[in-house]
């Protein structure tokens, strides 16, 4: 055989949606339908991923896939448990899946998870189908089992299949504003412009093998010439999980997507400082029949060609992380592969601030979605990396100069137990999600309360504008304290407060307001349009103040500036009002006051 013999690979597919609309059990649908066709043997487990070869295919798709119609082998599904964040992992720059199911309730359509999903198609412009899941829950709906949807659709009663249609519709509608053009499968007739929503059960296996039959005459049309390998050359491919497992220490779950790994072979792997070099000590793939020999797991294959997932035993990568790339050096210059893996890990930098939040996420993609979603709602970011929260990025986020930036903001990842401590002592607020966009939003809405507040507890400190005047006759006592009736025009007036008379556009201090009638009861503020009886320590009705006086509540330079620039939004209209009307007379006098 020759050095470089060229072959189609299996397309890699992804299975994404929400939590509970179902993508676990199609994954298990389309297994458990597998071997069921009394083919075992023909499914195969990889570490991470399950291989559906393509007769099998065609045996659970009947007459939807005719094998000699493909050149493709087959194909094969990440299925790795908890990594919905992997629809961000990548394979040289691309998205590491070729093609992908949007799994979707029916009667739930889009939810945080499936808009998340959609962005990141969109973003890698990954072509995938949709799986409009659970129609057998629709009311009248009479199932045949396993049966190619469009039979099954036409044999339903009108009233279930007018149902069915409602929220497939709705569903298309929500495709439609996220600018695709999508309809039922079946009436699609170019797949690469518009997107096939296939009706299914994961119950029931109706329209499953719709979505297998759609799936292969979609990689074959658009992605024949992608999946073109040298199927000897030096492997490439991407972590999934960095696992330690007893007997072997850290070890990686990887799936290849090119070329061939060897037991033995040196190989490159993306780290969270400089890429370890190392030897691959063993390849491990789930035993076929596992229930024979639980104790032993795995079993040991000479090599592995893409595409496939794989556990690679080697010396040193605990500091491995997820969604890096790995690369067997085989007859290449060493350093020219490091520099390799180097630059697709500088595709991935962060742009970090001085001052921001700390992100810690799940994989290298996630990561990089998060420094998107970020960016765009501009909220910079001090440190960002792959891995749990341990106790350095508590300690991190304390350093920060704003109370808004003492965060991690945590994507699909746990707390270390040594940080929870931390955690509760320091001064650090932690936000976790598995919904981007959810964690940018509860970490925005945080923002946003804090900034309140503090405006909150600055309006309460600060000393508020008021225009009042006395009413004619109502001088309830001249002196010590004065006593009189007044009307108040705008603003609000508290007890101790200054009070002034304007001159010639100079306040002049007459006394402080020292007490609020108001129906003889005492009050502590009245606002604009009340009459109120007032207490002025200081002056003499007649002397000083006059019936008929327009008074001022007199401002501290200092507090009408922060009114004037920060918390103009934040008062009402009359008290605004008051504002303007006390700048306006002393700016005449000195136009810089309270600037």
């Amino acid at each position: 055989m020759s050095d470089h013999t060229n072959s189609l690979r299996t397309p890699i597919v992804a299975v994404l949606g929400h939590v509970d609309h179902g993508k676990t059990s199609l994954l298990d649908k389309i297994r458990g339908s597998a071997v069921s066709e009394g083919e075992a043997g023909a499914i195969t487990q990889h570490i991470g991923a399950t291989a559906v070869p393509l007769d099998t295919i065609s045996e659970m798709a009947g007459s939807l896939v005719d094998p000699t119609d493909f050149d493709l082998p087959g194909l094969l599904f990440i299925d790795t448990p908890g990594h919905h964040s992997f629809s961000t992992l990548r394979a040289r720059g691309g998205a590491l899946a070729d093609i992908a199911i949007l799994v979707v309730d029916v009667n739930d359509g889009f939810q945080p998870q499936t808009e998340e999903a959609i962005d990141i198609l969109q973003r890698t412009g990954t072509p995938f189908v949709v799986a409009a899941n659970k129609v057998d829950t629709t009311p009248g709906w009479n199932p045949t089992e396993d049966s190619p949807i469009k039979p099954s659709y036409d044999g339903q009663s009108d009233a279930a299949r007018s149902r069915l249609d409602e929220n497939l519709y709705e569903l298309i509608g929500q495709l439609s504003d996220r600018d695709f053009s999508a309809d039922f499968y079946w009436r699609v007739q170019n797949f690469q412009n518009n997107i096939g929503v296939v009706p299914c059960s994961a119950l029931t296996g109706e329209g499953v093998p719709d979505v297998l039959a759609v799936l292969m005459g979609l990689s074959q049309r658009f992605m024949k010439a992608e999946m073109e390998i040298d199927v000897e050359g030096p492997g490439e491919g991407t972590v999934l999980e960095v696992k330690d497992e007893q007997g072997f220490g850290a070890t990686l779950d990887v799936v290849v997507y090119d070329g061939i790994i060897r037991e033995g072979d040196t190989i490159v792997v993306g780290a969270s400082n400089e890429p370890i070099v190392t030897e691959v000590r063993a390849l491990l793939q789930p035993q076929p029949n596992a229930e024979i020999r639980v104790e032993k797991q795995f079993e040991q294959v000479d090599s592995v060609g893409a595409a496939a997932g794989v556990k690679i035993a080697a010396p040193d990568l605990d500091a491995a992380i997820a969604g890096a790339p790995v690369r067997v050096v085989r007859d290449r210059e060493e350093d020219a592969v490091i520099e390799e893996v180097k630059a697709e890990l500088a595709e991935i930098e962060v742009d970090t601030e001085e001052e921001g939040v700390v992100v810690k996420a799940d994989t290298l993609g996630s990561l990089e979605a998060m420094a998107n979603a970020l960016q765009e709602a501009e909220i910079p970011i001090l440190r960002a990396e792959v891995g749990d929260i341990a106790p350095r990025d508590v300690a991190v986020a304390g350093t920060a100069r704003e109370a808004e930036h003492k965060v991690i903001l945590g994507f699909n990842v746990d707390v270390l137990p040594n940080a929870e401590r931390e955690l509760e002592q320091a001064d650090v607020r932690l936000f976790d999600d598995d919904v981007i966009y959810q964690l940018v939003e509860e970490y925005d809405e945080y923002v946003e309360e804090m900034k309140r507040s503090q405006q909150e507890t600055i309006l309460d400190k600060i000393i508020r504008p008021a225009r009042f005047r006395i009413l004619q006759d109502h001088t309830f006592r001249q002196s010590d304290p004065a006593v009189v009736g007044v009307e108040i025009m705008s603003g609000t007036i508290k007890n101790n407060t200054t009070v002034a008379k304007f001159e010639n556009n100079e306040p002049d201090r007459v006394g402080e307001l020292s007490g609020i009638q108001a129906q003889g009861e005492d009050v502590s503020e009245a606002r604009a349009g009340e009459r109120v009886s007032i207490a002025i320590d200081g002056p003499t009705v007649g002397r000083g103040i006059e019936e008929g006086d327009e008074l001022w509540v007199d401002l501290p330079e200092k507090h009408a500036k922060i009114l004037e620039q920060e918390l103009s939004d934040e008062i009402p209209a009359d008290e605004l009002e008051a504002l303007s009307g006390y700048l306006n007379k002393r700016r005449k006098r000195d136009p810089f006051w309270g600037k």
